[in-house]
């Protein structure tokens, strides 16, 4: 199938495709006129990239898991390792966030937000002791 067939399939853009080939992620065989080809197995590969990303896997680490998946010789422990890592890093992200936030509503209850130019965020944020 062509570019725009396997990416109506696979919920993908054609631009993502080229890219996942031009990075090594994916590699579609070629007609005689040298237009991409792919497979069932390339909409496979597709699918589990998309999936990957969708929880948040970076390209680095989508390659890690699509090599294992490609390996018959895996080990389970060694996919279950890469996904505990990036819930760990996903946790801290949680943790950041959540200290942002609370930072954000003690910078929002501290300014009167009234039409006077003395402003508790904006001194806090200059690094004042206001607030």
């Amino acid at each position: 199938m062509n570019i725009s067939q396997a990416a109506r399939k696979s919920g993908l853009t054609a631009k993502a495709l080229r890219y996942y080939e031009s990075i090594d992620l994916l590699a579609p065989g070629r007609s005689e006129n040298g237009y991409r080809d792919y497979s069932e197995r390339d909409l496979e590969t597709l699918r589990f990239i998309q999936r990957a990303r969708a929880v948040g896997f970076a390209i680095g680490e989508v390659r890690d898991l699509l090599e294992l998946h490609r390996n018959p010789a895996r080990r389970s422990h060694d996919a279950k390792l890469l996904v505990r890592e990036k819930l760990q890093h996903v946790e801290e992200q949680l943790r950041n966030l959540r200290e942002m936030r609370a930072t954000l509503r003690v910078l929002a209850d501290s300014c009167a937000g009234d039409e006077s130019p003395e402003c508790a965020i904006l001194d806090n944020l200059a690094g004042g002791d206001h607030g």
